[in-house]
């Protein structure tokens, strides 16, 4: 069980800490919650949009059962589609398109080298919600086409000078136990001391290794299996007056893999799934070598003519490590990572336009350098020095009471900057050359782009509360691609205009008494795809100009009918096609599943028997997507694989032993089902054709004080 002994001797030690008071529980109803919906935070029944609030007893919930934040979101937002249970979230869109990452808003993603692992920047035990915005966005600026997930970290509410929480938990395999055994420790500490307020927290996971249902190793190609990770956050806050805030955050978030396995890989035809055989891992542990971020922020309310000012600084960087490349690079194989450092200045007014109205004003600053050189220094994707410039406005009036009226505007202006640079030589299996090493002339490539988004919402009668909108969302290309794979000697000849997302939504929220419920439909158009293309006829690089049309709908119900039962479903769908003809509007062509999700269904009852017990169910299940034909090799073309069904059942349970002592178990995959997910099916890399988890088990205690 190699460092397990060492893991559960620091957990033995924590054990014995005090009780102590909890941090605040949620006691305001769904449609109370403050969320990050536009630049002002404004309560969700003024959102004349669809949002998902995935809030601090919800997250807590999920903790019983998994950690992974990529398969909580999966599990709890419709729209958004099935985890692959690894570091990477490839493939893991919102409503098929890509989805910008936010801490505090500050931005995680990467989109001049979308590496899509973004979704793992924070551990989930510091958030105090989540706040998923769907359909295209330009509110935080480039790569929200699909929708934004910010996480909002922890701050103290009604806490005195001391209070804390103390967490230990214990997991592993209940299919193969031998090797499985892992560990977690958190410790939180904040409250409040006159004008000031702190936060702190450190939290320290080890998995063991993860196993199939037939109790069988999981392919080792970005498994969570044997992986260590660390989250340590600071937050202090000053109040000078009762109108002013300063606030200072720092967060900082590994998680890699260090696994005593080799990768077998899979075979689609034959349904064998990838996994692993004793000895060492090629190359550096992948995953999240380092994500920092740190952000001092200031707020002022009611200043002149009844103006709030919020304006905020921030530094991010991050590096992730991929899996190393066999034989692809001259001279063998080849380990990359991204590099990525941003450095934002933004700055916001809100001023009252007479009793009904508001107008917001602002601008956002940042300078984004990002990277994909090989480990060993070679240069694949050189730096990319994006300057990005981007005033906006929004405006809110209030009519009659009941009718909420929101618009806005912002420009981008865009411009990123690459010196000179050679090309790496790539190599087939045999090594014979597929692109050849040469000399590339750098150069500026510049974009600029006016969005819009509006939208309405009537708030008369709590059984239809109808809400529209429009908005637009903006994203360069994958840059990074082009680059590294260049067959021009010239960036300028590089033609990578913008990527514009048009999102039309209409829906509306039903209440009686105990009961929510809600429906919301969607369209999002855009001219341009989103992947780049090279044109033997032109010698130029492209943005792939295939006319796309994504079309879904969302449906959620929770419902209370007694005071210690809670019911809650869902259920999405949602379809793409390309026009590939470029004409008439014909959409004949259906996107593949790295960019469409298979409906997904999702449920959860969470039952209070007695005072101090809750126990509760979550179901999620993966339906048939089954689009494409078979090539006559019995394989698929790439990420074009049937999804077939699978159906998840996740237990967790809690109980009170004391005013302050809480345990815990979780279940994951309760009924220990056999299944390939999602990505495994529609991706059939071998490397990747990995099964999901089975049975496993989850065994905590938190301690409050």
């Amino acid at each position: 069980m190699r460092r397990i002994g060492s893991t559960l001797f620091i957990l033995a030690a924590a054990f014995s800490a005090s009780a102590q008071q909890k941090i605040k529980k949620d006691t305001v109803s769904l449609g109370e919650v403050i969320v990050s919906a536009s630049r002002k935070p404004e309560v969700l029944d003024k959102v004349p949009s669809s949002v998902t609030v995935v809030t601090r007893k919800t997250l807590e919930r999920n903790l019983t059962i998994t950690t992974d934040i990529t398969e909580i979101l999966a599990n709890e937002v419709p729209g958004l589609a099935p985890s692959a249970q690894t570091n990477s979230n490839v493939g893991q869109s919102l409503r098929g398109r890509s989805v910008l990452i936010m801490i505090d808003g500050i931005p995680q993603s990467t989109p001049l080298r979308n590496g899509e692992v973004d979704l793992r920047s924070i551990d989930p035990a510091v958030l105090e919600r989540v706040d998923v915005l769907k359909g295209a966005t330009a509110i935080y600026g480039n790569g929200a086409t699909g929708g934004l997930i910010n996480y909002i970290t922890l701050t103290p509410k009604d806490a005195g000078a001391v209070s804390g929480k103390t967490t230990l938990n214990l997991t592993g395999s209940l299919t193969s136990p031998k090797n499985s055994l892992g560990g977690r420790i958190g410790q939180l500490l904040y409250g409040r001391i006159g004008k000031f307020d702190y936060t702190v927290s450190g939290v320290y996971e080890q998995n063991g290794e993860f196993k199939d249902a037939k109790g069988n190793i999981l392919g080792n190609n970005y498994s969570l299996g044997e992986t260590e990770s660390y989250n340590g956050f600071v937050k202090l806050g000053f109040e000078p007056s009762s109108r002013q805030r300063i606030q200072l955050m720092y967060n900082f978030y590994r998680s890699q893999q260090n696994s005593n396995y080799t990768l077998v890989n899979g075979d689609y035809l034959t349904g064998k799934p990838a996994t692993g055989v004793l000895g060492k891992q090629a190359g550096e542990p992948t995953g999240v070598k380092g994500n920092h971020n740190l952000q001092l922020s200031y707020q002022a309310d009611s200043l002149i003519g009844g103006t709030s000012l919020r304006a905020d600084a921030y530094y991010t960087s991050r590096d992730d490590i991929f899996y190393v490349s066999i034989g692809r690079f001259e001279g063998g194989d080849g380990q990359s990572h991204t590099l990525s450092r941003k450095k934002g200045l933004r700055f916001m007014f809100s001023s009252p336009l007479t009793k009904m109205g508001s107008l917001s004003y602002g601008t956002d600053i940042i300078n984004d350098v990002t990277s994909q050189p090989l480990v060993d220094g070679r240069v694949w994707v050189p730096e990319m020095k994006m300057f990005n410039v981007a005033p906006f406005a929004e405006t809110e009036w209030t009519f009659l009471d009941n009718i909420i009226l929101k618009g806005g505007v912002r420009i981008e202006k865009v411009k990123i900057g690459v010196e000179d640079y050679t090309t790496l030589r790539i190599t087939n299996a045999s090594g014979g050359t597929v692109t050849p090493s040469f000399a590339v002339k750098g150069g500026d490539l510049k974009y600029t782009a006016t969005l819009f988004n509006a939208g309405l919402r009537y708030n008369r009668f709590p059984l239809f509360t109808p809400y529209a909108s429009f908005s637009q969302g903006f994203s360069v290309a994958d840059v990074g691609l082009a680059l590294r794979d260049a067959k021009v000697d010239n960036i300028s000849k590089i033609n990578t205009e913008a990527v514009l997302v048009n999102n039309y939504e209409l829906g509306f929220v039903s209440k009686y008494k105990q009961l929510r419920f809600e429906l919301t439909g969607f369209v999002s158009t855009s001219k341009l795809g989103a992947e780049m293309v090279y044109d033997v006829n032109t010698d130029l690089f492209n943005v792939a100009r295939i006319p796309e049309r994504i079309y879904g709908f969302e449906a959620a119900v929770q419902y209370s009918p007694l005071h210690n039962l809670d019911l809650g479903a869902s259920y999405s769908y949602v379809e793409g096609k390309a026009d590939t003809g470029r004409i008439d509007d014909k959409y004949d062509a259906y996107l593949n599943g790295r960019r469409i999700a298979a409906p997904k269904i999702g449920a959860n009852v969470h039952y209070r028997p007695v005072d101090g017990l809750e126990v509760g169910l979550q179901y999620t299940g993966i339906q048939e997507r089954n689009r494409f034909v078979k090539l006559p090799n019995g394989l698929y073309k790439g990420n074009e694989g049937i999804v077939k069904a699978y159906n998840l059942f996740n237990l967790n349970a809690s109980y009170r032993l004391t005013k302050n002592a809480l345990v815990t178990l979780g279940v994951e995959n309760l009924f220990n089902e056999d299944y390939f997910p999602a990505r495994s099916q529609w991706f059939m890399i071998p490397g990747f054709y990995s099964k999901g988890k089975g049975r496993a088990f989850n065994i905590g205690i938190a301690v409050n004080y």
